[in-house]
């Protein structure tokens, strides 16, 4: 996907950057090292970014229908929009994937779609305290993370990012939800 592979120097210094700061943004820290987002999701620790199956990305998105309101988000250099909604009304025309609903409107070209990954991550809405990985991610069922789907295009830039829940501790419904697409369509 990327024409030139990070060096291991770089690559360690990402995780390194992750392990003591989970929560950052993930677009924030590929510019700050002058990366692409799709490798600073590669690097995350093990466990906290499963590859997808990218060639059954319309699969993934008509499984989205299931999930009632998400929170979308596309950025790009200039802009970012976020928008709650629900996924449905499939339709193709053309080169586009449309999904339309009174809720979410949008138009894919899903040829430039060159990556999925199911993202477990500390949500950067949760203050200014930089919990570490081992308080995000305990076993005593307080997780402040957030779940979400995020794409990427050729270019290892996200392309959308789907998210279950937006801070907070996920509902065990939707830690189920996730989970099932995830082991559904992850990468073997």
């Amino acid at each position: 996907m990327l024409e030139k592979p990070l060096s291991p120097e770089l690559r360690q210094r990402l995780q390194e950057t992750l392990r003591r700061n989970p929560s950052q943004m993930t677009l924030q820290l590929a510019r700050d090292l002058d990366v692409p987002e799709v490798e600073v999701i590669r690097a995350m620790p093990e466990g906290r970014s499963v590859e997808m199956d990218i060639s059954r990305w319309q699969e993934i998105f008509e499984r989205f229908a299931e999930l009632g309101k998400v929170h979308v988000i596309v950025s790009n250099s200039s802009t970012t929009c976020e928008v709650v909604g629900e996924f449905g009304g499939f339709s193709t025309w053309g080169e586009f994937f449309n999904v339309q609903t009174p809720s979410l409107d949008m138009h894919l070209r899903p040829e430039h779609l060159a990556a999925v990954f199911a993202v477990e991550k500390p949500s950067h809405l949760e203050g200014n305290a930089t919990p570490s990985s081992e308080e995000c991610f305990s076993t005593t069922g307080s997780r402040r993370v957030t779940l979400s789907f995020q794409f990427f295009d050729r270019k290892g830039d996200s392309a959308l990012k789907v998210f279950l829940n937006f801070g907070g501790k996920p509902t065990p419904e939707r830690s189920a939800q996730f989970a099932s697409i995830r082991e559904q369509f992850r990468k073997s």
